[in-house]
Formats: structure tokens, C-alpha cells, sequence
């Protein structure tokens, strides 16, 4: 009879534990993170009796979670990759929506270029001349908001990236908290409450930057980075640092526990997204956009510069702009100082550069690592993708700095002219081939080449002493020049160039002066409004209008690419997240069935133990 009641005490004893983990599941049928929990029972070992064997109960053997780890880590790695593409794709859109809320760029081009046509039809008009000031004004207004607003988004992702940090530091710390309690159990031990809770912090972490873990013979799990960084192990977590980027106190940079950055190589993740927009996205958009406006001031100020003004002046710069940053590294420990400044647009990108002194000479890269050829001039500068450096001071090996050609240029273009009558609507100069020619060459086009040469406006002569040779007087009969002619070469002199066409007889000569009818002249205007069309950048191959469009282009085509890449990883991380509950999430329907089913098991065990007693009171009942 003792193993009777015995065994209905196990069953009962086994059903309750049963019905406590379906009553659990189902309170947490809504826990995010929950793995559904199981009974494991298995048989006592029965006795002998005889030559058979009577059974001795049941033994709930475990309470374990439904769990897979395959399954769990890809939904961590999903989780990740979902993060990121959801991060990414909220930069671009708020990108985009910067441009599209910033006004017409290219209405604001188009109508400044437009202007410098109306000039041209009125050339003495001082309204015409105004409008064109203000449509100037525009533009470098627009140039100026964009800029500003591109460099509040810079600051924005800096700050998201520090909390993000601080996040993640926060998430290591408390899974390496659960580590050291789950050790503490032994290795014997289920405690699947804080199995369940690390699993939830790690998915956690995978959101926010890209992971791997590995779990320890001790029930301990460690986590690294997708860069290899150790952020847990056992017991101990290390605090990944924001610290100040060494040229820009602003800009914020990763290091690992030791101190060592590693900004390039993190990634997956919220702040694998962050980091990532912002130097692929980000920086090149503000780079192209300060390139743009450093190609509109340049070509409209050079051709002004070779234009008359209603005064008779060379025309002043319409446009300033500041020159390139050059940034110093904080780990520098010499004198040295590195000005720059920007020698030809034409030959500029939208790269930053790095300069760095080994000991014996400079070098030159750009921030993503690429080398770039650094010529050294006869004045002691150096020269490199369109610009100019100049070194003064002592620099120690190690010595870097970083070179910021047009990221600044947006944010700094401003019209540095106020007076209207300043705009150079007329040619510099004439040509006018004298009436005793004889030959066939005529004036094909005269331009200014150095407006800041002191003999450009004075005066000269081209006196051909055969059909093939020329020399060249200024106005107090001086030779300046000469040379072999060629039909359709240009002719220099005193920084203006003329182009002959045709074959000149010996004698026959050509005078180059001053424009005389600047007033009414409108030739340097037609050229201001030809810019428009006109390369500038790339070798002289994509004008300012085609540079925005290009920009407007490149931050679409990222803002399309990333929205592709939220919706893919949306897909796949749906599918992940289900392939994981298949396997760990709650089923309400099956956690009711079975609560039926140990319900009865319960009852049944209940009936087994009243029959034993009712059996041992009959026994004892009929001994007394």
C-alpha cells in the first residue's frame, strides 16, 4: 500500500509542477524575450517482485526552456542588420528632407545666371545690375542654410552616437551581471528566468552594434564585436569610450577599453549605421555641396576679374568664400603650422586629406586611406589635387594634419560686392587689325589671362615681320614678346591672349587696348551667363548647375537604396523572429490543452491517493 499512495504522491506532485509551468507560460505569453518552458518527467526505477516488476511513480527530471541557439542567434543577427537599415534609412530621409526643404537651388541658379543675361541685354542699367546683386545674395543664402543645416545634422549624429555608446556600455554591464549570478548557480542549474533575461539584453545590443557571442563551458556567454573587441567576458564588461576625434574636438570617435579608436571598424547595428552615413553619406554630401559653391565664386569671380565695370575697372570678386580648414592633429608635438588654399577648382575633389610628416618628408592621403602624389614647388609649397600648401614652423615625425578643401565652402559663401557699378559687363580689351593690312588673318577672340598682370590694360602691338613670325611692342614701342605664328594659336602677352585666323602678309600688325565703349560693352556679360553650361570641376567638365544636380542625385540615389535595404531586412528579420518562436514563443492554444491534460493528471493522482487510503483504513478496520 506504501507504494501505492507513494505513486500517486509522485503523480500528483508531478502534475502540480506541470500546471505551475503552464500557468507560467501563459502569464508570459505576452513577455517579450519569454522562452516557453517544459516539463521533463521520467520514470522512478521500479521494484522487484518476484519475476515481474511493480512501477514506483514519476520524477520531474527538469523545468527547461524551449530554446534554440541556432535560432536565437540568427534573430540576434537580423536584429542587427534591421537596426542598421532602419537608422540608415532615417538619416537619408531626414537628408532629403533637408534639400527639398531648403528652397530651389537650381531655381536659385538658374535665375542668378539668368540675371547676368539681363545685364547683358541693358548693360548701363543699374536695375538690372542690382537684381543681379540680389539674385547673388540668394544663392549664397541658400548655399549658406544647406550648409548650416548639413552641419546640424553632423552634430545630431554625433550625439546619437554617444548615446549609443552609453547604451551599449549599459547592456554589456548587465549581461555581464547575469553571468556572474548564472555562474554562481553551478552548472547544474536551469535558472531560465535570467537565461531568458541576458538573451533579451543581448538581443538588445545586437540592435545597437554588430556582435558575436560564444558561450562558456561555465554557463557564461561571451560577446564581441564584428570588429573583434571583447565588450563581455564572464563577469566583466568593457566600456567601449565617445571620445573627440584628434582633428575635430567635435566630431565624435569610438575607442575600446584600452583606448584604442576604432571608429572605421565597428559595424552592424544602430551605431555601425551612424558611423557608416556619416562617412559615406554624410561628409561627401557637405564636401560636394562646399565644392559647388567654391566652383560658383571661382568661375563668376574670374571672369569678372577679366571684365570692365562702369567705372573702367578690372572687375573686383563678386562672391567670398573662406579658404579650405586645415585642422591640427592633438597628438602633434611639433611647431609646425599648414596653411592651404585652393589653386584650381578644375582639379579638386570631394575628398578630405590627411598630411603627415615621417621624420624626413610630407605625405599626403586621403581620410579613407588612398595615397595622393604630393609635388614639392620651388618656393618651399606643395601642391596636390588643385591646391596649395605652404609649411612654417618645425615639424617632429608622427605630425599630422587634416585638410578640409570645400567642407566649410557652403557655409561661408557670401557676396563681397555692394556697389552694382562694379559688375564687369564689358571686355577688357579690343583688337582692331590696321587698315593698312594686306593679309588674310583676322581677329579671331581676345581674353584676359592675368588680370592681376600690370600691363594687361596698357597697350600693345602684334607687328608680323612674316606670314609666320610676329614681335610685340607695348605702347612705348618696347619689344615684349614674339614668336613663330600659327593660325588659330594664341598669342600672349602681358596676361591677355589673342587668337588670329588666316595668313597675315609681312608688315601687316594688330593692336591690342584698353576697351574704350565699356559703357555700352556687354561682351564679359555674355560670358558670365555662359558659366551656367560651362565645365568648371572634373578637369573642367561639370558645370556648378550639373555639381548640385549630381549632389541632388547622389543623396536620392542613397535615400532609395537605403528604404530598398529597410524593407529587405524587414522580410528577413520577420522570418528570423518567427523561426524562433516556432521553437521558443508561447501557444496559447496548446498551453490550454495541456492545462486540461495535467489538470486531469492531477485529479486522477488525487483519486490514486484517496483509494490508498481507503484501502489502508479497510485493512486496519478489519485487523481491529
Amino acid at each position: 500500500m506504501a507504494n501505492m499512495l507513494t505513486t500517486g504522491i509522485s503523480g500528483l506532485n508531478a502534475a502540480q509542477i506541470a500546471l505551475t509551468t503552464v500557468g507560467n507560460n501563459i502569464a508570459n505569453a505576452g513577455t517579450d524575450g519569454y522562452s516557453r518552458q517544459t516539463v521533463t518527467q521520467v520514470e522512478r526505477i521500479s521494484q522487484q517482485a518476484g519475476n515481474f516488476t511493480i512501477g514506483n511513480g514519476v520524477d520531474v527530471a527538469s523545468v527547461q526552456r524551449s530554446y534554440s541557439q541556432y535560432l536565437t542567434t540568427a534573430m540576434w543577427s537580423s536584429n542587427g542588420s534591421l537596426s542598421r537599415a532602419s537608422t540608415f534609412n532615417d538619416l537619408t530621409t531626414t537628408l532629403n528632407s533637408v534639400l527639398s526643404g531648403s528652397g530651389d537651388m537650381q531655381g536659385s541658379l538658374d535665375s542668378l545666371y539668368a540675371a547676368f543675361s539681363t545685364v547683358a541685354n541693358a548693360p548701363s542699367t543699374s536695375s538690372a545690375r542690382q537684381s543681379l546683386l540680389g539674385d547673388a545674395a540668394s544663392t549664397a543664402t541658400m548655399f549658406n542654410t544647406l550648409g548650416q543645416q548639413m552641419q546640424a545634422q553632423q552634430s545630431s549624429v554625433n550625439k546619437q552616437i554617444s548615446s549609443t555608446v552609453d547604451s551599449i556600455n549599459n547592456a554589456t554591464s548587465a549581461i555581464a551581471t547575469l553571468n556572474k549570478q548564472i555562474k554562481q548557480l553551478g552548472n547544474g542549474a536551469m535558472p531560465n528566468d535570467l537565461l531568458d533575461q541576458r538573451d533579451a539584453l543581448v538581443n538588445q545590443l545586437s540592435g545597437l552594434v554588430g556582435i558575436n557571442t560564444v558561450s562558456e563551458s561555465d554557463g557564461t556567454l561571451s560577446v564581441y564585436t564584428t570588429a573583434g573587441q571583447t565588450v563581455v567576458t564572464g563577469p566583466s564588461s568593457f566600456n567601449l569610450k565617445a571620445t573627440p576625434d584628434p582633428y575635430d574636438a567635435t566630431r565624435t570617435n569610438i575607442t575600446d577599453s584600452v583606448g584604442n579608436d576604432i571608429t572605421t571598424k565597428l559595424s552592424g547595428g544602430a551605431l555601425g549605421a551612424m558611423l557608416d552615413y556619416r562617412t559615406t553619406v554624410l561628409d561627401p554630401a557637405q564636401n560636394a555641396l562646399g565644392q559647388a559653391a567654391l566652383a560658383l565664386s571661382s568661375s563668376i569671380n574670374a571672369q569678372q576679374g577679366k571684365g570692365l565695370d562702369l567705372n573702367g575697372n578690372l572687375g573686383a570678386p563678386i562672391f567670398s568664400v573662406g579658404s579650405p580648414a586645415v585642422s591640427s592633429s592633438s597628438k602633434n608635438t611639433g611647431s609646425a603650422v599648414i596653411g592651404a588654399t585652393i589653386s584650381d577648382v578644375s582639379a579638386t575633389t570631394s575628398s578630405d586629406y590627411i598630411m603627415t610628416y615621417n621624420g624626413a618628408s610630407w605625405g599626403l592621403k586621403t581620410t579613407s586611406g588612398q595615397s595622393v602624389a604630393l609635388t614639392s614647388n620651388p618656393d618651399g609649397t606643395y601642391s596636390a589635387d588643385g591646391m596649395t600648401f605652404s609649411v612654417s614652423g618645425t615639424a617632429t615625425a608622427g605630425d599630422s594634419f587634416k585638410i578640409q578643401p570645400t567642407r566649410n565652402a557652403a557655409g561661408s559663401l557670401s557676396v563681397a560686392m555692394t556697389d552694382p557699378s562694379n559688375i564687369a559687363a564689358a571686355a577688357a580689351l579690343t583688337t582692331t587689325a590696321a587698315t593698312a593690312n594686306t593679309g588674310a588673318a583676322k581677329v579671331g577672340s581676345v581674353n584676359v589671362t592675368d588680370p592681376a598682370n600690370a600691363g594687361v590694360l596698357a597697350g600693345a602691338t602684334i607687328s608680323f615681320t612674316s606670314p609666320t613670325a610676329y614681335t610685340i611692342t607695348d605702347a612705348g614701342g618696347a619689344t615684349i614678346g614674339g614668336g613663330a605664328y600659327t593660325s588659330g594659336q594664341p598669342i600672349t602677352a602681358n596676361g591677355w591672349s589673342v587668337t588670329l585666323t588666316g595668313t597675315p602678309a609681312t608688315g601687316d600688325s594688330f593692336g591690342v587696348a584698353k576697351n574704350s565703349n565699356g559703357l555700352n560693352d556687354n561682351g564679359n556679360a555674355l560670358k558670365l551667363a555662359a558659366l551656367s553650361d560651362s565645365g568648371v570641376l572634373s578637369g573642367g567638365k561639370v558645370s556648378v548647375v550639373d555639381a548640385y544636380a549630381n549632389l541632388t542625385t547622389q543623396i536620392g540615389s542613397a535615400g532609395a537604396q537605403a528604404a530598398t535595404n529597410l524593407t529587405t531586412q524587414t522580410a528577413l528579420h520577420d522570418q528570423a523572429v518567427s523561426a524562433q518562436q516556432s521553437v521558443s514563443g508561447v501557444n496559447i492554444d496548446e498551453e490550454g490543452a495541456n492545462l486540461v491534460k495535467y489538470q486531469q493528471s492531477y485529479q486522477a493522482s488525487a483519486q490514486v491517493i484517496a483509494a490508498a487510503q481507503t484501502i489502508f483504513t479497510s485493512l486496519m478496520n478489519a485487523i481491529g
